[in-house]
């Protein structure tokens, strides 16, 4: 598993507006200056995050986002799923060498290595809300500790 910069972005994003009160809407251009990410970016992860149901846009002069729900209520998995749509990529499934090898009926011995592990992540980061990321690193630390 690869984290990428989308995925990145989108959990700093999604942070910050767990440390806000859904009443205070933060605008795009605010949350890029304070987590240090390019606007362009935080643009593009928050109409991710928006089609997914995970965030609010408010409009007016002082319009912004929100996080849709309770930030208990949203966890690692929903915001990597939004930002990448997908967490963990099994290549057989995804890009199959050939039908031989990789088919719906062909014998491989890694396939179930690989969802196996792939559903353990989803479960795993399904377990952390972006609630608890707001909590100091030693805290989140403890709390992620298999």
């Amino acid at each position: 598993m690869r984290v990428t910069t989308w995925a990145e972005y989108g959990l700093l994003v999604a942070v910050h507006l767990a440390g806000r009160s859904r009443t205070q809407p933060a605008p795009a251009r605010e949350i890029a200056e304070r987590e240090r990410l390019p606007v362009e970016f935080v643009e593009q992860i928050l109409l991710r995050l928006r089609r997914a149901d995970l965030v609010e846009s408010r409009r007016g002069a002082r319009g912004g986002y929100v996080l849709a729900r309770d930030a208990r209520d949203v966890s690692v998995h929903d915001v990597l799923s939004a930002t990448e749509h997908r967490t963990f990529e099994v290549n057989c499934d995804v890009r199959p060498i050939d039908d031989k090898r990789c088919g719906p009926m062909a014998e491989c011995s890694l396939r179930p290595v690989w969802r196996e592990l792939r559903e353990r992540i989803d479960e795993f980061l399904g377990s952390v809300s972006v609630a608890d990321l707001v909590r100091p690193e030693a805290e989140v630390r403890e709390l992620v500790r298999l």
